[in-house]
């Protein structure tokens, strides 16, 4: 009997230590099936706020396809708030707006997958979305077999209106209605970072904002980032951290676009790009669709990186990759260019994934704000 207490206690002092701890322990994912990768996609918010419309759906499809997006993995065209008529119809269903979506869903993810591409669209777990439509509190079932009759293959779903009513329960709602649909959605939970929902996420969706919204500066980035890394051990594949969309090609400097862009993929972050895909330069393009690092981003072993090193602004993240493979990251938070390096036991090649450079050491002169990526065998 004494073994039997000196054994209880020991477990209860070493759960006590784990909690202390804070180490992450992972709800087990989402059983759907999807996201085995984080999504990658465009979405119309970062860009256009409130005035979507079908007709800059459909040209910003177009140019996922004539860009080569689509083959680089961009493959979700997700339409934001605003999408909907300020009321629900006689029978309570949601309606596309008449005026801007004058052909409705239905036909746009017609359009949509014609191109072979998935329609994503965005609803509110509170009574109203953020822009004041209706949102899907209270209706949950409803909305669900809605979004499946029209084909819809990705919910991002906001918490605006919440009525005070727990998270999980609202949004547990909703991951039910979803399943009884039997049709494949994949399940954005947005609910920007509250109620530790990276500890309980997994569980409930497919991927969690883990912060209130990203801004186009390289201040928002660095927020984001930092509050994302810290929880980088709650994801992995089917249930993935997100740090909002991208904002490359918005405004920063095309140094911080490509860190931006580098730190999501380290992160196994998804790839939703923000940008107005109908007027987005040729190196705009160009970084988003890098191949190199989306395969990162993209890597199947699903293992986010985390910080091994950081001092006075200097950062160094590194991310085990399927096959044995390891992706280092060099970022620099300063405003002035600095000499970095970092050593990985046993590497045989080094390849600098936006440069094009190879050779034998993790080294490179990082410019203010920048980033140097590497894949090291």
């Amino acid at each position: 009997m004494a073994t039997v207490r000196r054994a209880c206690a020991l477990l209860l002092v070493l759960g006590a230590l784990t909690l202390l701890a804070g180490s992450a322990v992972p709800v087990p994912p989402l059983g759907n099936g999807l996201a085995r990768t984080p999504p990658m996609g465009w979405n119309d918010y970062n860009a256009f706020g409130l005035d979507v419309t079908e007709d800059l759906v459909r040209r910003s499809a177009d140019r996922l396809v004539s860009s080569g997006l689509r083959d680089a993995g961009y493959v979700y065209v997700n339409i934001d708030d605003a999408w909907m008529a300020p009321a629900r119809d006689a029978a309570g269903n949601l309606q596309a707006d008449p005026e801007r979506f004058p052909h409705g869903i239905g036909a746009l993810a017609d359009y949509v997958h014609g191109l072979g591409l998935k329609l994503g669209i965005y609803e509110d777990a509170g009574t109203k979305t953020c822009g004041g439509y209706p949102g899907s509190f209270g209706h949950e079932e409803q909305d669900a077999r809605r979004f499946a009759g029209w084909g819809v293959d990705y919910l991002k779903y906001d918490t605006c209106y919440d009525g005070g009513v727990p998270a999980r329960e609202r949004y547990g709602a909703m991951r039910d209605a979803l399943a009884a649909t039997g049709r494949p959605i994949v399940y954005s939970i947005c609910n920007w970072g509250a109620d530790r929902v990276w500890a309980w996420g997994s569980g409930y969706g497919n991927l969690w904002r883990t912060t209130p919204d990203i801004r186009p500066t390289f201040a928002s980035l660095l927020d984001v980032f930092h509050a994302t890394v810290r929880v980088s051990g709650y994801a992995g594949p089917g249930g993935w951290n997100d740090p909002d969309m991208l904002e490359v090609g918005n405004g920063m400097t095309r140094t911080e676009d490509r860190a931006e862009l580098s730190l999501w993929a380290m992160l196994a972050a998804p790839l939703i790009t923000g940008a107005d895909l109908t007027t987005a330069s040729g190196a705009t393009l160009a970084d988003l669709a890098n191949p190199a690092v989306v395969a990162v981003d993209q890597d199947p072993l699903g293992r986010p990186a985390t910080v091994v090193s950081s001092r006075a602004g200097l950062d160094v993240l590194t991310r085990p990759l399927a096959g044995g493979d390891v992706a280092v990251l060099l970022f620099n938070e300063t405003g002035a260019a600095a000499d970095m390096a970092w050593t990985v036991p046993g590497a045989t090649a080094v390849h600098e994934l936006w440069t094009g450079a190879t050779g034998t050491a993790v080294t490179a002169r990082v410019p203010a704000h920048g980033v140097a990526m590497f894949r090291v065998a």
